[in-house]
């Protein structure tokens, strides 16, 4: 019987990773180690595997089934709030500019600009495209009669993973589905 996963190149056969209480350890970008990383994980005995893929790997005297899906014994405790990071900004605001709404070319804006003495933190940094930005300029967005979408808040970590389900990636191997929790379909 023809099975996808065994035309599949090892480097295509990412391993989801679970933290010790099997949920994803990330969802955006979703937690995935690669085959190496993964089946080394096991040899140290920091994981167990939890699913298979039907794909093998072999050495002159060994072969084992690459895993799909591990989950680590260790508890890995997330920080309560991320990194503001150019990256979590957009994913904060949903990859949308927060004075028009476009998904292109973006940039971070300063609400209250610097030169007004605004600093650069989660509180005062908005997701902007480059023509809002610059017609926005160094003013507030009162002073250019612009209304943004959302106040700029600082988000919790778990914030941001609720976002990022919203942004399923392009491949799901059917074996993640039990522990990913997105309305798509997923690829065989």
């Amino acid at each position: 019987m023809y099975h996808p996963d065994l035309l599949r190149h090892p480097d295509s056969c990412p391993a989801l990773v679970l933290n010790a209480d099997y949920t994803p350890l990330s969802y955006y970008p979703l937690s995935l180690w690669s085959w190496q990383t993964a089946i080394k994980a096991v040899f140290l005995e920091r994981v167990d595997i939890v699913a298979y893929y039907q794909r093998e790997v072999h050495s002159p005297n060994f072969a084992m089934q690459l895993p799909s899906v591990i989950a680590l014994r260790q508890y890995v405790r997330q920080s309560q709030y991320p990194a503001f990071t150019r990256f979590n900004l957009f994913l904060r605001d949903r990859f949308t500019c927060q004075y028009c709404g476009a998904a292109t070319d973006l940039t971070f804006d300063h609400v209250i600009p610097r030169a007004q003495g605004g600093r650069t933190t989660w509180e005062n940094v908005a997701t902007a495209c480059a023509p809002c930005n610059l017609r926005k300029g160094g003013r507030t967005p009162r002073q250019a009669h612009m209304a943004l979408m959302e106040e700029p808040i600082r988000p919790t970590t778990w914030q941001l993973q609720e976002n990022g389900r919203s942004f399923p990636p392009n491949y799901l191997h059917q074996s993640w589905r039990d522990w990913l929790y997105w309305d798509v379909e997923l690829d065989a």
